[in-house]
């Protein structure tokens, strides 16, 4: 069920020229333990100036936009929560605009679902994405994701958790070297 809306989402994002990359849970069962996830995130490689490009894929995929007031949601979260009209399934399409998103879905990988080429973010992007997210179960994915991919770039995450702990004030380097040991 999950494959199929990917592809089919991937195939229209690839057709309409808009760089992307999936993360959240469907990323963690691809790098980490297998879970439940009721969703699919999707960051998308431009602002929401972009948001009408959007808004004609998703009808066009059958997709239901869920807030009422679309633009102002866009406005104040730069997420577009849809769903899609036969399974349920929740698709959120992040908008992005900042250099670390902007390179993470230049090094997002591809991976072939149901014959279609799809961009995950890299495993060391979604340990990034995972550590700032913060909450428990993010915490514990990316305790997985360090064990069953040891070849990580420590150096890349590093860097970036630097940057972030900078800008936004916070600790987010201790997180991740507390969850290497």
């Amino acid at each position: 069920m999950f494959d199929n809306l990917i592809a089919k989402i991937s195939e229209a994002l690839v057709s309409s020229n808009i760089p992307y990359m999936i993360i959240g849970g469907q990323a963690v069962l691809l790098y980490g333990e297998p879970r439940l996830t009721k969703d699919i995130d999707i960051t998308l490689g431009f602002g929401i100036d972009k948001l009408d490009k959007i808004k004609k894929i998703t009808s066009k995929l059958g997709l239901k936009v869920l807030p009422r007031n679309v633009n102002k949601f866009i406005r104040d979260t730069y997420v577009l929560p849809v769903a899609d009209k036969k399974t349920g399934i929740r698709i959120d399409f992040i908008f992005s605009f900042t250099p670390y998103e902007q390179q993470a879905i230049k090094r997002s990988r591809k991976v072939k679902i149901k014959k279609v080429k799809v961009n995950f973010a890299a495993v060391e992007d979604i340990i990034i994405h995972k550590i700032i997210a913060g909450r428990q179960r993010d915490i514990e994915d990316v305790g997985a994701i360090l064990l069953k991919n040891p070849d990580y770039d420590r150096a890349y995450i590093l860097k970036w958790l630097k940057e972030f702990d900078a800008g936004l004030k916070r600790n987010y380097s201790v997180v991740f070297r507390n969850l290497e040991d």
